[in-house]
């Protein structure tokens, strides 16, 4: 589907997180190859799209708002008296940039960019990552033209809507099965690792290893947390030195895919982007949501592939009693995560970043 507007400009709204903006960037990436938009991105500060925006090549327009979910009282109150003032400079931002639609990602500036769209009668579409749709993306949902979710669940918030999932880089669908070799654990908490992971499987480690032979383990624990990790094993009588061919610590992984590639079981968060990946690299997955998330959206998205029987799921209560008979049980059934594995790919979305892109455009010619 190529050029469906002469001149398709598509303001992208939203951020904060890297679950918000890392999709927002294939899809603006999408616009751009498929069908030469203009494409401006507004933000806040705070988000990590002050830097991942500009470093794409994109121009950004920030705005200052704040949030209004699980915050102190003052906070919300402070955002309260904001949000006029973003409002209308998300509508002085229109007027000035003449955008053709208006696309909402979810986070801090999505709200007030799809309020001034809305009220201006700007073509808006919203998209939504998790099975359950954030505070903006509530507000706004019916009241948008189209919608692009990535959960079935989430589509009765939203009018027009079609199940398109995350967009995620193609290097994970292209990733081939583990070799048929002793096991291999990839263990991550996001960029900022989780601390969740990061003291309980120090605690578990010897008995594991001991399980499952030849297990290899690879632990992001986070910039920085590597000392306490590092000791934490020490401590259980796993120091990660002596134990180099079977433990190994990284604080940041550069090269996710690959370390996807490896691993024959992954026990992570269920953000949205994570859950993605999983699917799109076919990987099974102990998941563990992050029980402060928003909405506790992180149980709902651990809850749909539990279902399809893509992973396991602990809570984060659950974590210190049950993680090594948890773990143990999957790393000792080969026949299981490879069902795990098949399911998993069931849930993923090889061509939503571009499915996304044709229908802002489509969207933008139909006015």
């Amino acid at each position: 589907m190529k050029g469906d507007l002469a001149d398709l400009r598509v303001l992208i709204a939203g951020g904060g997180t890297g679950g918000h903006i890392i999709p927002a960037l294939a899809v603006a990436r999408e616009l751009v190859a498929r069908h030469a938009a203009e494409v401006m991105f507004v933000g806040t500060a705070r988000g990590m799209e002050v830097r991942l925006v500009p470093e794409a090549g994109f121009s950004l327009r920030l705005i200052d708002v704040g949030p209004l979910k699980n915050v102190s009282l003052l906070t919300r109150l402070r955002t309260l008296a904001d949000l006029p003032r973003s409002i209308f400079a998300c509508r002085r931002l229109i007027r000035e940039f003449k955008p053709s639609v208006v696309f909402g990602v979810g986070g801090y500036a999505s709200g007030p960019a799809m309020a001034a769209a809305l009220s201006l009668k700007v073509p808006s579409m919203a998209f939504e990552p998790n099975a359950i749709p954030g505070l903006a993306n509530r507000l706004v949902g019916k009241r948008v033209q189209a919608a692009a979710v990535n959960f079935p669940a989430a589509a009765r918030w939203f009018r027009n809507c079609e199940v398109t999932g995350i967009p995620v880089r193609p290097e994970f669908f292209a990733l081939q099965p583990p070799p048929d070799t002793a096991p291999h654990l990839l263990v991550f908490g996001g960029s900022q690792g989780a601390r969740i992971f990061n003291v309980n499987l120090p605690r578990v480690i010897a008995a594991l290893l001991d399980a499952v032979p030849g297990l290899t383990v690879l632990h992001q624990c986070g910039a920085r947390h590597v000392d306490q990790t590092n000791a934490a094993y020490v401590e259980n009588g796993t120091d990660p030195k002596r134990w180099a061919d079977r433990i190994e610590i990284r604080p940041f992984l550069d090269d996710m895919p690959q370390c996807f590639a490896r691993a024959h079981l992954v026990m992570a968060r269920s953000g949205a982007s994570t859950v993605a990946e999983l699917a799109a690299a076919g990987k099974p997955a102990l998941l563990v949501p992050f029980a402060a998330a928003a909405d506790d959206h992180q149980k709902r998205n651990a809850e749909v592939m539990v279902q399809a029987g893509a992973a396991a799921m602990l809570t984060e209560a659950e974590v210190p009693g049950k993680l090594l008979d948890a773990l143990t049980g999957l790393l000792t059934a080969p026949e299981r995560l490879a069902a795990m594995s098949a399911a998993a790919r069931t849930q993923a979305h090889p061509d939503a970043a571009a499915r996304i892109a044709d229908r802002l455009a489509a969207l933008a010619a139909n006015g």
